[in-house]
């Protein structure tokens, strides 16, 4: 039975406000006589009578020793206090890890110890985050298939990875502490170290060298065209600068063979035009098959510069879109370390959470990009399954309830087949994508409906948002990849969402629609063909 004799206004105040579990463990009885509120829950107990009357009388895992248990008991009696991480058994759920506190005390004459322990099962989980978010880093920035090199504001470079050494012929990690002008030719490195200046003192997210050609230097000395562009990012008051470098020298060949073509062709229909009058037939044939080669060689030029532009698209998008989670992950552990005191948990928490957000951001970003590879190389295929339309909407919707702004609320309509024959992975990510995309680009205090209809064979799902809408120049281009909308260029995102969706529509052999006003919102409607078969 717990005691009273202890107990005051004051005392209630401070074991019931405690957010963690906090008990008065009696050492004679080698039991609680009293836990918090908030304690018995974390340890999944119904009430904290049910905690007293518990047989086990043990939280530990694994229990103590009864030779370990007289240690910790009599250093704890001798110094006061004892603490150490462990792992804590749950009366229902799952064991977690905890920091236990020991402090003792006497009460009336008998001794007491007054237990608290913090839950720590986050931070093992932020750390192991951490960790696959330093790794898939790693792994980006080492097997990038353009030069990435990053250096300070002074032009020392700090970083480089494994293609800038291929791209430049210097052996791996070379690069490190050499001054970012040997990358450059001698006869304009002066010039660059003005540009550099006025680089850092307004540094932006660009290409270098509009409308020129530029050139780098090879450790050898000699020279090679590139593209090159620029974006930065602030680590502890330090302005870094972030270069990406492409080696265009099979793009400028391919458009030199492809000038020195077109001069052949204006010579022969130079030539053919002084024969007109004696070989009429023969110079129409060779005008069609000259006009054949103009319609091919034209395409191709449209190839390459629909490349060229992809190309450019996808630089200036990977720079921005990674400068800002990779600056948070890196600030945010940074400042981990400069709290490792217990009762500093708060900030860690704190700075933990924004590494979690940013890690899966980058995870997001990542996910989109290998889902576009998979599409187009034809790895992705539906498979469809027995599927229960209103489970997979509410799962939807709680996935997407971290995304919601405050005063945002979804309002889910299920009036549909319970049943359907479909591809469950693919309508989710479906599902997700649109959600995400309504409560994104919606203001606070804002309604976002789904809903889900059905019939003749016709599964009809329908988002509907409150939120900036969408222009009709912009609605023509929206499901091209890395298309975004003007009026949210300014709004984090990878232009591939829709793009994504589409692709997944066609695989289910579904049809997607879209209506929009500016300032009013958008309903985005997807219909997909659906077979009911009977649950064996």
């Amino acid at each position: 039975m717990p005691v009273d004799f202890y107990r005051n206004p004051l005392t209630d105040i401070l074991f019931e406000q405690a957010s963690n579990f906090v008990g008065l463990y009696d050492v004679n009885a080698a039991w609680f006589t009293r836990v918090n509120t908030a304690g018995y829950r974390l340890l999944g107990y119904p009430s904290a009578q049910a905690l007293y009357d518990d047989p086990v009388r043990t939280l530990l895992l694994p229990p103590l020793s009864p030779a370990e248990w007289e240690q910790v008991r009599d250093e704890t009696l001798a110094v006061g206090h004892y603490a150490r991480e462990v792992e804590i058994r749950r009366h229902a759920g799952r064991p977690f890890w905890a920091n236990l506190e020991l402090t003792s005390l006497a009460l009336d004459g008998k001794p007491y110890f007054l237990v608290r322990l913090t839950d720590t099962g986050r931070l093992h989980e932020a750390e192991r985050s951490l960790a696959q978010s330093v790794r898939r880093f790693e792994a980006v920035f080492t097997h990038a298939t353009i030069g990435i090199i990053v250096a300070t504001r002074q032009g020392h470079i700090v970083l480089a990875n494994e293609k800038s050494h291929q791209l430049f012929g210097y052996p791996a990690g070379a690069l490190a502490d050499q001054p970012i002008e040997v990358l450059v030719p001698d006869a304009v490195r002066g010039r660059h170290e003005h540009l550099r200046e006025s680089f850092n003192a307004h540094p932006s997210v660009r290409a270098m060298g509009s409308n020129r050609a530029l050139l780098a230097r090879r450790r050898d000395g000699s020279v090679f065209p590139v593209e090159i562009s620029l974006s930065y990012f602030h680590l502890d008051e330090e302005l870094y600068v972030v270069a990406y470098v492409v080696d265009i020298s099979a793009k400028q060949e391919a458009e030199q063979n492809l000038q020195a073509e077109r001069q052949r062709v204006d010579r022969l229909n130079a030539e053919l035009e002084q024969k007109v009058a004696d070989r009429t037939h023969a110079l129409m044939t060779t005008l069609a098959q000259l006009e054949r080669r103009s319609v091919e060689l034209t395409k191709a030029l449209a190839a390459e510069q629909e490349l060229g532009e992809l190309k450019s698209r996808f630089v200036a998008m990977a720079s921005h879109e990674f400068r800002t989670p990779l600056t948070a992950v890196l600030t945010s552990a940074t400042l981990v370390e400069k709290y490792p005191a217990a009762e500093q948990q708060p900030q860690r928490l704190r700075h933990l959470g924004r590494i979690r957000a940013s890690v899966k951001h980058l995870t997001d970003i990542l996910e989109e990009f290998l889902s576009v590879g998979k599409i187009e190389e034809g790895k992705i295929e539906a498979h469809p399954a027995h599927l229960a339309v209103p489970a997979l909407l509410r799962e939807a919707v709680a996935e997407v309830q971290g995304l919601r702004r405050p005063g945002q609320h979804i309002e889910l309509s299920a009036d549909g087949p319970e049943m359907v024959w479909l591809d469950a992975s693919l309508l989710r990510k479906i599902l997700v994508n649109l959600l995400s995309n309504a409560l994104k680009y919606s203001g606070e205090n804002t309604t976002v409906g789904l809903s889900a209809t059905g019939q003749a064979g016709l599964l009809t799902l329908r988002v509907q948002d409150q939120g900036v809408g969408i222009s009709p120049e912009d609605q023509e281009h929206l499901f091209q990849r890395f298309y975004r909308a003007r009026n949210v260029a300014n709004t984090p995102g990878t232009g591939l969402g829709l793009y994504i969706i589409s692709k997944y529509l066609e695989l289910m052999g579904g049809a997607i629609s879209l209506h929009s006003e500016l300032s009013v919102g958008t309903t985005v409607t997807i219909t997909i063909p659906y077979e009911n078969h009977s649950a064996d």
